[in-house]
């Protein structure tokens, strides 16, 4: 039940505003080996995690390139597609559409609002900070018809545990945060917060900062 929150603007009006805002959370399973963020390719020119499962070494849930092309993946319980391009605004995606009215999505988003509408005053630092706090939100969004019904006798069992922000089951949930943002003059700076050992009580902060080369 990953979830992302993003505010996309590629020619922001003022100095002082941000081509992207972006926050997600990574919820796997706690055992399920992988790398913290990191540019792995020779060139230095990627930035991402990387799964280490066996058979699926590789691949990532989020990444960003210097050229400023990012990609983020979710999993989706239900075949359909949404063909209708998105412009500059604030979105929210989990496990499902582009802004499917989820409880959960909602709530996060006015969250993330709120936290979008002061980052011009914020230092980026405390930008990142109050994110990240977004993101660790364990306030369960119930009760929920679009969810269970999406997910029908898959998700209604386990419910409650999924509903919120921050997912915390006994061995699955968040185990990673993302912050990226990208300011007017394309500075990117790249938080990653990820659990250490499996443990939802350790956790270490790494932050990357670079030049989009575009």
């Amino acid at each position: 039940m990953c979830i992302l929150l993003f505010k996309f603007d590629p020619r922001p009006v003022s100095k002082n505003a941000y081509r992207l805002i972006l926050a997600a959370n990574r919820d796997e399973f706690y055992h399920r080996p992988s790398k913290s963020a990191d540019f792995w390719d020779s060139s230095n020119e990627i930035l991402s995690g990387l799964d280490m499962e066996e058979g699926k070494e590789g691949g990532t849930w989020l990444g960003i390139s210097k050229k400023g092309k990012m990609a983020a993946l979710t999993n989706y319980m239900q075949p359909k597609t949404d063909k209708n391009a998105k412009g500059r605004g604030i979105y929210g995606l989990s496990n499902s559409l582009l802004d499917t009215p989820w409880k959960k999505l909602q709530y996060g988003k006015q969250l993330f609002t709120e936290v979008v509408e002061r980052s011009q005053d914020l230092t980026k630092e405390d930008l990142v900070q109050e994110l990240l706090t977004v993101m660790n939100n364990q306030e369960p969004q119930l009760p929920d018809p679009a969810i269970e019904d999406q997910g029908k006798e898959y998700i209604r069992p386990i419910l409650n545990q999924y509903a919120a922000v921050c997912v915390r089951c006994p061995g699955y949930g968040t185990r990673t945060n993302t912050v990226v943002l990208i300011d007017s003059e394309g500075q990117v700076t790249f938080t990653e917060r990820s659990m250490i050992n499996e443990d939802v009580n350790q956790w270490k902060t790494s932050t990357y900062e670079f030049k989009l080369h575009t």
